[in-house]
């Protein structure tokens, strides 16, 4: 794949994403900030569940001495972000919810921050309580944990309120379902459209857990201080520290 054919699908990526997370690039540099706040320096940041490294590539161009290493299991936004973003220090092959992934991540120290943004909800809460638990073995102890998502709220008032100013916040244009439906009839695209059919099949649904149960499963997985730092109605950047 060319570095250009790549940009060209990564921007309508962009623009497709924006219609689903207000205020998404706020969101990153959120992230961003964060990140830099907590471990100065020349961290290692592994962003799990990175898909074309939307948010590796902002990591790596925000801090410019970090090793930023992405993780996911969807080949064809891989071969995207590997193309498209020279910036991320490696984009690796590896599904979360197999035992032993964290092998295929080559690392030779323990990580200062793992970040996440809109990708944990696919988990189930068993699942998830399991990988925070693995998340937390590969942080060193201060690291940080950053996840940004949206999260189930409880009181049904709140929730109507908090769905409507996500329509009203949100971009129109190309939704998730055309910008696939464009990516199949891509022939460039062809091999990684069949390989992703293999190896993922259908989308596995999502799993949006209340705050509460994420931080239960955060101090179960042994993490000290666990809080939300941002919020935008129910989308929030939660931290914890290991």
């Amino acid at each position: 794949m060319t570095p250009e054919l790549a940009q060209v699908w990564l921007e309508r990526w962009d623009a497709q994403q924006e219609r689903y997370v207000a205020d998404r690039e706020a969101r990153f540099a959120a992230i961003g900030e964060v990140v830099a706040q907590a471990v100065p320096g020349s961290p290692l940041v592994l962003d799990v569940g990175c898909g074309p490294g939307s948010l590796s590539v902002r990591l790596a161009r925000r801090l410019p001495s970090a090793e930023v290493v992405g993780v996911d299991v969807d080949p064809l936004l891989l071969a995207l972000g590997r193309a498209g973003y020279p910036e991320i220090s490696r984009l690796v092959d590896a599904d979360l919810r197999s035992p032993g992934w964290t092998a295929a991540l080559g690392l030779d120290r323990k990580v200062d921050a793992v970040v996440s943004t809109t990708a944990l909800h696919y988990l189930p809460k068993e699942q998830l309580g399991a990988l925070y638990a693995e998340l937390g073995g590969l942080l060193r102890p201060g690291g940080v944990l950053v996840n940004a998502d949206n999260v189930l709220e409880e009181q049904p008032a709140v929730a109507t309120l908090a769905a409507a100013l996500r329509r009203t916040m949100t971009a129109g244009g190309e939704d998730w379902s055309a910008w696939w439906r464009a990516v199949e009839a891509e022939p460039a695209l062809a091999d990684l459209v069949a390989e992703r059919g293999r190896r993922l099949g259908a989308h596995g649904g999502d799993h949006h857990l209340p705050l509460r149960t994420h931080r239960e499963l955060l101090r179960e997985a042994g993490f000290g201080e666990v809080g939300p730092v941002w919020q935008m109605g129910d989308d929030v950047i939660l931290v914890a520290v290991r």
